[in-house]
């Protein structure tokens, strides 16, 4: 008996693999129906979702630029900056660098095909061209709906309210517009091609280009729209940036967009902006001291152009052509000296220069001259400046990622303006020691005088007029070397940076949709709700719709089952003997001789939990089965609230139980004759107002001592226990108790606490029986060997159609297969 017990047990704690493919395949159209909608869905969305196409462009940032480069070797002591990646990656995604590319981009005017409810942008592709009044503001953010007729004209078509007009000569929304509120664009005509369309709110003209092809293009759906410079900037600044890999300087710009052709040519003109970018910031020291020494020049060319003419019109005059031995002498001299003062004061300048710009808080980034340039060797002026540059590109490079007025910024500044304070400085001290050396000049210059007044007339004037001249001829030689030396170092200059590989179409498939993954998805979805939706709807119902739902409940056996009922009456058995309603009751009749092993009689009790649970379906079916079975059978309506069993055999409730246990009435005159042989009833009779003291009265025992000496088998058809009593005070008098439980039907939460009352009351006898199983719904949870532990089952409901013609209902079956029968009510 242990090893019996313990089967069961042992196949619950096992996964039924067989029954969930069984409980699912019973719902095989919605899986069909599910996968189909979400395919269907899949394939909608990939057509007409705008693919999105990713590009990528490389770009080597150098860590090292403080090595020696053209510049330093020229003498120019330029100082490259270290730039660090996340540096770089904020100029490249600085709102300033992309508004550069998308102006030079020229992407002012989108213009679009639509072609069944798919709108496909036309970068470069389109057959016409929109020339635009650069001069006069053009409406933004309106569609612009264009149909080629012929290669003469084309329609046109655009209504807005409240537009905004754009200016492409400023890059600027005009504010302060005149109703702007009021401003409206209604176009709705037909027009020729090169010709300007002019309004008060645009002007511009329509063009063919050399892509129209009038088989392909005319009557086509087109439009076009003017857009705003700043939005398209915000737009395109959606593109990442990140190394190559961990700590590597290369870094991927990666872009994503519905043109390809457009995401490569942002991309190619990113970077070569920014290259260009970097390279004018380094070229632009050198173009400050090119302006720097032509500023110089064009003062010197002056005075070299009058000495000259001066020293050959006093040649020719005096026919004197050079120096006596003794000038010579003298003019070598003068001539050093001079030399040195020039250079002296061109220093001086550029000294005064650096001052006045300190003095006057004016930004020296872009009149910065790095000393050496102009042959300054002192080592802390150039030190100073160097520092002082560098501050101005690192403040530079910090205010593309931030506002001036974070704190590295601000420190930054605070850097420049102690460099800037102490450069002065050290020009102040350079200046005065320059005054010195010059003032030592001029003296010298002096005595060199005094000595020209001692030769003679014509070599003295000749003296004065070669000295002039070659003073003016050096400096100018020397500042034109200086020139040419600057123009030489930005030649040389290159970008700091490099592009590995620039961006290009390599034809791939879009990012998105990704399409197979996308119809994959449709199909796993197919699959899995359905499933997620059969199983979380028996997790969440709280029904009793399995065998195990009742096992896992309580330890009670189950005695059978009842298959749903098609017909009109109650007496199932009793009209159709033959049908398999009427066959699961003999095999509920069977188990109930082999529980009682073998007696000749037996009071058997029929309850449920709650009303509609169908026990007196049950009942009368039961007592049927018995009388047909040749036994003397009595059925006894115990429900003394709701009496209803003599509707159904058409007797009458004047007399029944009630009566009797009032003594208004003989047991002979309660008993009532039933169309079914062997079969008596008794009814209720009315409806008293104490039905429970009544059934606990004496009279109740007396009842059953009677009846029991007259029929074989007595079923009595009880009110729901988990309603009233009643039940449990007949119980004494019975040798078998089953409780109804039907399928769909009976709560799990209700069912589990009356049968752990129940078993709490220790009440002996206690049997299942599953009423009203639907087999067309529920094939493979019940009815699979039901019976089984009682000796004796028939497996109704699994395999469901055996021997067909065997049961009078056969022949409604008869027609189909056993599957399609199966799913027909579902």
């Amino acid at each position: 008996m242990e090893n019996i017990q313990n089967i069961p047990q042992q196949q619950e704690e096992s996964f039924d693999y067989k029954a969930l493919f069984f409980k699912l395949y019973r719902y095989w159209y919605f899986f069909v129906l599910t996968v189909f909608i979400a395919l269907l869905i899949s394939f909608l969305f990939n057509k007409y979702t705008k693919p999105i196409y990713e590009v990528h462009s490389t770009i080597l940032i150098k860590d090292d630029r403080a090595s020696m480069d053209a510049q330093t070797l020229m003498g120019f002591g330029f100082r490259g900056n270290q730039q660090n990646v996340n540096n770089e990656i904020g100029k490249l995604q600085s709102y300033t660098l992309v508004n550069m590319v998308v102006r030079e981009l020229d992407l002012g005017i989108s213009y679009f095909q639509e072609d069944n409810f798919i709108t496909t942008e036309l970068y470069k592709d389109c057959p016409f061209k929109i020339i635009v009044d650069s001069t006069f503001p053009q409406p933004i953010n309106i569609k612009f709906k264009l149909s080629i007729q012929s290669n003469q004209t084309y329609k046109l078509e655009a209504e807005g309210k409240g537009v905004s007009l754009y200016d492409f000569s400023k890059f600027e929304t005009i504010e302060n517009q005149a109703d702007a509120k009021n401003l409206n664009i209604s176009i709705d005509s037909t027009f020729n091609f090169s010709r300007f369309l002019i309004s008060n709110n645009y002007r511009f003209k329509v063009i063919l280009t050399d892509l129209y092809n009038p088989e392909t293009h005319n009557g086509k759906n087109y439009f076009f729209v003017f857009n705003e410079i700043d939005k398209l900037t915000n737009g395109f600044r959606g593109f990442t940036i990140e190394p190559i890999k961990e700590e590597s300087s290369i870094l991927k710009i990666s872009h994503k967009g519905n043109n390809v052709k457009k995401s490569v040519d942002f991309l190619n003109k990113l970077t070569e902006v920014y290259l260009k970018r970097n390279l004018d910031q380094k070229n632009r020291v050198a173009e400050n001291t090119i302006l720097f020494i032509d500023n110089q020049l064009s003062e010197i060319k002056d005075s070299l152009n009058y000495a000259e003419q001066t020293l050959q019109d006093f040649r020719t005059n005096k026919q004197v052509m050079d120096l006596n031995l003794q000038a010579a002498q003298v003019f070598q001299q003068f001539k050093e000296l001079e030399n040195e003062k020039a250079i002296l004061d061109l220093k001086s300048q550029y000294y005064k220069t650096l001052q006045s710009y300190i003095l006057q808080n004016k930004d020296l980034e872009d009149v910065l001259i790095i000393p050496t340039t102009m042959g300054i060797e002192d080592p802390l002026l150039i030190q100073l400046t160097s520092e002082l540059s560098g501050y101005y590109a690192e403040r530079e490079e910090m205010l593309f990622f931030s506002k001036p007025s974070n704190p590295m910024v601000q420190a930054i500044n605070k850097k420049i303006e102690l460099t800037e304070a102490t450069l002065l400085e050290n020009i102040n001290n350079i200046i005065s020691t320059s005054n010195i050396s010059i003032q030592d000049i001029d003296k010298r210059i002096n005595i060199l005088e005094g000595k020209i007044s001692q030769l003679p007339s014509t070599q003295r004037q000749l003296l004065g007029i070669e000295r002039k001249f070659k003073l003016s001829d050096a400096m100018y030689t020397y500042l034109q070397q200086k020139r040419s030396e600057a123009q030489i170092t930005k030649a040389s200059n290159e970008p700091d940076n490099e592009v590995v590989d620039i961006a290009r179409d390599s034809g791939g498939s879009p990012v998105f949709p990704k399409k197979s993954m996308n119809y994959m998805i449709a199909f796993v979805l197919g699959i899995v709700l359905p499933v997620v939706y059969i199983i979380g709807k028996d997790y969440l119902n709280d029904k009793i719709v399995e065998r195990k739902d009742v096992e896992k409940i309580t330890k009670f056996p189950i005695i059978g089952h009842i298959i749903h009922s098609n017909k009109d009456t109650q007496a199932v058995v009793a009209d159709s003997p033959k049908s398999s309603i009427a066959e699961s009751f003999r095999s509920i009749r069977t188990n109930l001789q082999f529980l009682s092993k073998g007696k000749e009689k037996q009071t058997i009790l029929i309850t449920s939990d709650m009303v509609s649970a169908g026990k007196t379906f049950c009942a009368i079916n039961l007592a049927s089965i018995f009388a047909l079975y040749g036994k003397k059978t009595l059925l006894i309506g115990f429900d003394l609230r709701k009496p209803k069993i003599y509707k159904d055999f058409g007797l009458t409730n004047t007399e029944g139980v009630s009566s009797f246990l009032i003594n208004k009435s003989e047991l002979k005159d309660i008993i009532q004759t039933s169309p079914i042989d062997n079969l008596d009833i008794v009814m209720a009779g009315p409806v008293p107002p104490n039905p429970s003291e009544l059934i606990a009265s004496e009279r109740t025992d007396v009842l059953f001592s009677d009846l029991k000496k007259i029929y074989d088998f007595i079923i009595i058809d009880t009110p729901p226990v988990g309603l009233v009593t009643d039940a449990f005070l007949l119980m004494k008098y019975t040798s078998a108790n089953l409780f109804i439980v039907r399928q769909n039907f009976t709560n799990k939460k209700i069912f589990a606490s009356i049968m752990g009352d129940i078993e709490q009351r220790d009440i002996p006898n206690v049997s299942l029986l599953i009423n009203d199983v639907k087999l067309s719904r529920n094939s493979y949870g019940y009815g699979y060997g039901y019976g089984y532990g009682y000796g004796y089952g028939y497996g109704y409901g699994y395999g469901y159609g055996y021997g067909y013609g065997y049961y009078s209902d056969d022949k409604d079956f008869e027609k189909e297969s056993t599957v399609k029968r199966i799913f027909k009510n579902t």
